[in-house]
């Protein structure tokens, strides 16, 4: 593989354009499987092979993981409140930054694991539970990319985000 598809394995995020309900609801299924995705593929990887970067200057799958409940966490913060104020404006945060943090590089990564399991089980009660209509026209204010951001291309980039991960940690597995 060369750099590009390590790094975009799944290929690059294209938002939606008229997703169906049904669409919708396989992007919720992906985000709800994810935990156990995760766990199955680190089920059987030693401390040293969670610590093989996917690519050249990449992150391991640790840093994956602890990635994916950091990101995760900060998506849910972000339906809750799009869900009850009007387009709030979010926080960004440098994730490369939080990459190098003692708690992403030493602390195992199934601490994590555990909060993705209770995290999404949460996440995707709710994402069950809002209205299409709200999905549609619902949203938070990205300040970076200047822009309100519909929950419903959330939700797509979020099950995006999932496989996108799940692969990196999938070709570290197998480095």
């Amino acid at each position: 593989m060369d750099i590009d598809q390590l790094r975009y394995p799944v290929g690059k995020y294209a938002p939606p354009t008229n997703p169906t309900a049904l669409e919708i609801k396989e992007w919720i299924d992906e985000i709800k499987a994810l935990p156990d995705l995760v766990e199955k593929e680190i089920v059987t990887m030693s401390p040293s092979d969670m610590k093989k970067p996917y690519r050249p200057d990449g992150w391991n799958s640790t840093q994956v993981i602890h990635h994916l409940a950091d990101s995760h966490m900060n998506s849910f913060v972000r339906f809750k409140l799009s869900m009850t104020e009007d387009h709030p404006t979010i926080t960004p945060y440098l994730e490369n930054e939080w990459a190098k943090m003692p708690d992403e590089n030493e602390l195992d990564a199934r601490v994590s694991l555990e909060l993705l399991k209770a995290l999404h089980t949460r996440w995707t009660y709710m994402l069950d539970r809002i209205s299409l209509e709200d999905l549609q026209s619902r949203g938070y204010f990205h300040p970076e990319q200047k822009r309100v951001v519909p929950l419903v291309n959330a939700v797509a980039l979020y099950a995006w985000h999932c496989r996108h991960h799940l692969a990196h940690i999938r070709i570290a597995k197998n480095a």
